[in-house]
């Protein structure tokens, strides 16, 4: 992403949950506040409450250089008490219409595997060439024009000229939050899962399911299909590790195999299909991700890159444990009293 963001020669536009005011934070932005000076329009949006830790003047350089920054939410009276759940979790960066990145990231040390706490990252994204970037643009337009209450009078510029027939794959730009009638990104999930035949493959930090993502999965295993699920076995929000593992007895029960992640966090949001459809994006399998967060996904459909994704998940069982059934059952009574205390909150993990 630093390499496409040093190419840049007409407009950068960046949207994420988080910004760190670490080392990387501010080497992006250090890029960026040059890029401004150049002349490149540059627009960062950030949300409210994932960077609610930010000092005042993170973007004033930015901003005095050229480019500009807007905050989706402000984490602060009248706001707090309205909008503390509804959180930009959407990860885009577009470069001059030509590139553009949505996946797992966020911008700090820790998504490098530099922090003390989790150590090794692991984690999925996206490049994307092609007409799907205008998709991702459009995303980011709207959300723009929204939380800088900019009219955004001339786009046409951010939508430039492609040749026919430009790009090879079949690609889907989906997003989802609160402000939609149905939650996309969830029933694509479902979709994806009950059109599989043969393999139904998925990575996610976060296992908070509503009935019909539980029920679907249960569905595709006890009709002979292999499903597996990988969790982290180190947990960045001890609530919602004990809340995810609570829903792990009903899938092993139906045939799911279920794997936690040891060699350091697992943040990748990634269901790879029969080795073909595919999606890699922001939302988590969470009724946070579902219903109150702003996500965006990158559904896929190609033999290579579903390949691509189905060895990775291979490989990354070679660093798990799996919870077998033997194992799952006999646990303690003080764990499954915790998973059961925090499945009651499940709807707002």
């Amino acid at each position: 992403m630093l390499a496409s963001l040093k190419t840049a020669q007409n407009y950068i536009h960046i949207e994420f949950f988080i910004i760190r005011n670490d080392k990387l934070g501010r080497r992006v932005m250090k890029l960026l506040t040059e890029k401004a000076s150049e002349g490149v329009e540059v627009k960062f949006l950030y949300d409210g409450m994932g960077c609610i830790r930010l000092p005042r003047n993170f973007f004033h350089k930015l901003n005095r250089a050229g480019g500009k920054s807007a905050v989706f939410f402000k984490p602060f009276l009248p706001y707090i008490n309205l909008r503390i759940n509804y959180r930009n979790h959407r990860k885009i960066c577009i470069v001059d219409g030509k590139e553009a990145y949505i996946g797992g990231f966020n911008i700090g040390d820790e998504y490098l595997g530099l922090s003390h706490r989790f150590g090794y990252w692991r984690d999925s994204h996206v490049l994307i060439k092609g007409s799907a970037v205008d998709a991702i643009e459009m995303r980011f337009l709207l959300d723009w024009r929204y939380a800088a209450q900019d009219p955004l009078l001339q786009i046409i510029k951010y939508f430039p000229e492609r040749e026919p027939g430009e790009g090879t794959l079949a690609v889907q730009i989906v997003s989802s939050g609160p402000d939609l009638t149905y939650s996309a990104i969830k029933n694509g999930y479902i979709k994806l899962v009950s059109k599989a035949r043969q393999t139904v493959y998925i990575q996610t930090p976060y296992f908070v399911p509503d009935n019909s993502i539980l029920e679907s999965l249960k569905i595709a295993a006890l009709s002979g299909v292999d499903v597996r699920l990988m969790l982290p076995a180190k947990p960045d929000h001890f609530y919602v590790y004990w809340a995810s593992l609570s829903y792990v007895g009903e899938l092993l029960e139906a045939g799911v195999r279920c794997y936690m992640y040891q060699r350091g966090f697992l943040h990748s949001k990634t269901i790879v299909c029969d080795s073909f459809a595919c999606t890699v994006g922001t939302a988590n399998l969470d009724i946070r991700s579902f219903d109150l967060n702003f996500e965006i996904n990158a559904f896929i459909y190609d033999q290579d890159i579903g390949q691509q994704l189905t060895e990775q998940f291979l490989r990354d069982i070679n660093d798990c444990v799996e919870i077998t059934p033997e194992v799952y059952f006999s646990r303690p009574l003080r764990v499954r009293f915790k998973e059961g205390l925090f499945r009651l909150m499940s709807p707002i993990l």
